[in-house]
């Protein structure tokens, strides 16, 4: 289990309006995909990762839970 949930509530945005603040970052990803990244059903890759990162301002170790 990631810490997407955890870190989106605390911004307290929803799914579909990160998603639209995540096109700042030419990150195109639609809300069903980011919410099977968020229940762990999507694995997410390692230029994903680096984009939940930067924008949540968090380290990827910290989204993966390490």
């Amino acid at each position: 289990m990631n810490n997407l949930k955890k870190l989106r509530a605390e911004k307290n945005i929803s799914q579909a309006a990160l998603c639209e603040e995540l096109k700042k970052f030419n990150c195109f990803i639609e809300r069903s995909a980011y919410s099977k990244f968020e229940t762990g059903s999507r694995e997410m890759g390692a230029g994903i990762l680096t984009v939940f990162a930067d924008y949540f301002g968090v380290t990827v170790d910290y989204i993966l839970g390490r």
